[in-house]
């Protein structure tokens, strides 16, 4: 094995580690923090002639205060097709309809409410963090059959210590992201 192979599986794994964060960046933005937000429509699909289309893609979604978004669908036609589809996302949030277009009062979090979120954004921290592990695990195994397949072992080490690195580093991207939203939902 020579050191292209051994570079492939860092690059590897630092895309693997990329990508967890990047992916966590999006579920984070799907959680309520009591602030009107555009990015919690973000995934939730309405029926638009006969497929399941992004309600980005059928309406323009506003914020016209803190508390209130505005969808407001291109085609009047479709807005019961929205409504459904927000009930069914269960944002604990509820729609209403003018004819025009649909207004969405954010509530407050409750403190038990508040208490929910963090515990979920933890557990979306984590799932990254095993995502981050994964990619780690399976760059040493890459370098550890290198070594046993000729690659030098003091260069195996190095390469295995910079894996660690790269490890620690989207680990504290994580907590830096997981931190921040949980002082975001705290605070009222």
């Amino acid at each position: 094995m020579d050191q292209e192979e051994i570079d492939i599986y860092i690059e590897t794994a630092e895309e693997g580690m990329q990508s967890a964060v990047e992916r966590l960046q999006k579920e984070l933005l799907k959680v309520r923090t009591g602030k009107a937000s555009p990015a919690m429509f973000n995934g939730i699909l309405a029926e638009y002639y006969g497929t399941q289309t992004p309600i980005g893609q059928m309406a323009n979604i506003s914020i016209s205060d803190a508390r209130t978004i505005l969808i407001q669908p291109w085609e009047k036609t479709v807005i019961p097709n929205i409504e459904k589809a927000i009930f069914e996302a269960n944002l604990g949030v509820t729609p209403q309809n003018d004819g025009e277009l649909i207004r969405i009062s954010i509530p407050p979090l409750t403190e038990e409410r508040r208490k929910d979120l963090v515990k979920k954004v933890k557990q979306i921290g984590e799932e990254a963090k095993i995502s981050i592990r994964n990619s780690r695990r399976e760059a040493m195994d890459g370098i550890k059959q290198g070594v046993k397949d000729g690659y030098p072992e003091d260069m195996g080490k190095d390469m295995e210590a910079r894996i660690q690195n790269k490890t620690n580093d989207y680990s504290e991207k994580v907590n830096h992201l997981v931190q921040g939203k949980e002082k975001e939902i705290m605070t009222i």
